[in-house]
């Protein structure tokens, strides 16, 4: 494992939330911690020499770790969720300088772009795959989000 691999290996980390990731090999463990004020990463050889590395401390923004299920109630089951189909950036519009593809209390039709998703510098448009008015839109702009995170709730009605 190169200090390229590590590098990312530390940037993917941090970017996760994760508090603590362990990596061992046949040759190599990694240890990389994570807090608030700093990163450290702990890279240790199988022979009795090791070296330790100090990331520099970053800036990482996440959005609280609140699951989005169990934030459901009774009434939010006649809605239809529209999923992100990948990870990476969810952004509300088009450019800074425009306005947003969608507001609550829009109605959206299949097929309407809904968000773009930015993964690996591509930006991806977000179709709506029901028709229906949007009653909630669940992550903030310019946030990361998971495969499958629920983005909108639609009323089909």
């Amino acid at each position: 494992m190169d200090i390229k691999e590590i590098q990312s290996l530390i940037k993917f980390v941090s970017k996760s939330g994760a508090s603590e990731v362990k990596l061992e090999m046949k040759d190599i463990k990694i240890t990389i911690k994570t807090g608030q004020d700093n990163n450290t990463t702990i890279i240790q050889q199988a022979t009795p020499e090791y070296t330790q590395i100090a990331a520099p401390a970053q800036q990482v923004q996440t959005a609280p770790a609140t699951p989005i299920a169990a934030e459901k109630t009774a009434d939010d089951s006649k809605y239809i969720t529209i999923k992100s189909p990948m990870i990476g950036t969810f952004y509300r519009k088009p450019s800074p300088d425009k306005p947003n593809f969608s507001e609550v209390g829009d109605s959206v039709s299949e097929g309407a772009v809904v968000c773009i998703i930015e993964a690996m510098k591509l930006f991806n448009e977000i179709e709506s795959e029901v028709s229906g008015k949007i009653v909630k839109i669940l992550v903030d702009d310019a946030t990361p989000v998971e495969f499958d995170q629920p983005l909108f709730l639609v009323d089909p009605s």
